[in-house]
């Protein structure tokens, strides 16, 4: 059985889906049969030095500075680099500004989130595992995320938003470029970030479920 690895440290704002996701992501290892679910809500519990031997993919829930020592944090990206698949959820963007090597490896940082209301949102890649139950187009409530220090050609965008749907004279970005889901080759590693995920409610809802397991199977290649 492949193990994940669950990280909710909160250094920063703590969301109120967390107790949800943990309940979600073991369910879905369990009732899958693909992973078990390791939750650590303190990164110093962690042993990170050997964290890519322990798990087979690691999954962020996380906000702020993190307390890792530098040789853990280098543990951490090194571990994706030689293939341990990464799932940054919502406010994993939201994480180590201080630390360029987790930016560049997830693919841009929290820049705002103007819009917190019912969106439309496209799928750009129906063919991903993480998106290819969905409907071409949908409508989601969400606090909606934009990001610094980061460019669809440095990785595979699969969800967007609609710009139509939304009031764009609030957005933060020039190229009004508003991805929402993207996946990447890291080193050997897979890295898949999904944006979803700040209400409660959205973490029982089967089209979120089927998102999050199709982007943790994808990152642990067993797609």
């Amino acid at each position: 059985m492949r193990k994940l690895l669950f990280l909710t440290h909160s250094a920063g704002f703590v969301h109120d889906y967390l107790p949800f996701a943990e309940r979600t992501l073991t369910e879905l290892g369990r009732e899958s049969k693909l992973f078990d679910v390791d939750v650590f809500k303190d990164c110093l519990k962690v042993r990170w030095s050997s964290i890519g031997e322990d798990y087979d993919v690691i999954v962020f829930a996380t906000t702020g500075e993190l307390p890792m020592s530098q040789e853990d944090r280098r543990a951490l990206i090194e571990a994706v680099a030689s293939g341990t698949g990464f799932v940054g959820v919502h406010n994993a963007a939201d994480t180590f500004y201080e630390f360029s090597d987790y930016g560049r490896m997830v693919g841009g940082y929290f820049a705002g989130h103007p819009w917190t209301q019912e969106v439309l949102v496209r799928v750009e890649d129906p063919s991903h595992p993480s998106t290819k139950h969905l409907q071409h187009t949908f409508k989601v409530k969400e606090e909606v995320y934009t990001f610094k220090d980061w460019s669809r050609e440095r990785t595979h965008v699969l969800v967007s938003l609609v710009n139509d749907s939304v009031d764009l004279s609030k957005g933060t970005r020039p190229d009004q470029d508003y991805a929402l889901c993207w996946c990447h080759e890291f080193g050997e590693g897979r890295v898949f970030y999904t944006a979803f995920g700040h209400f409660p409610e959205l973490w029982s809802e089967k089209w979120f479920r089927f998102h999050l397991l199709g982007g943790i199977s994808w990152a642990m290649r067993l797609d």
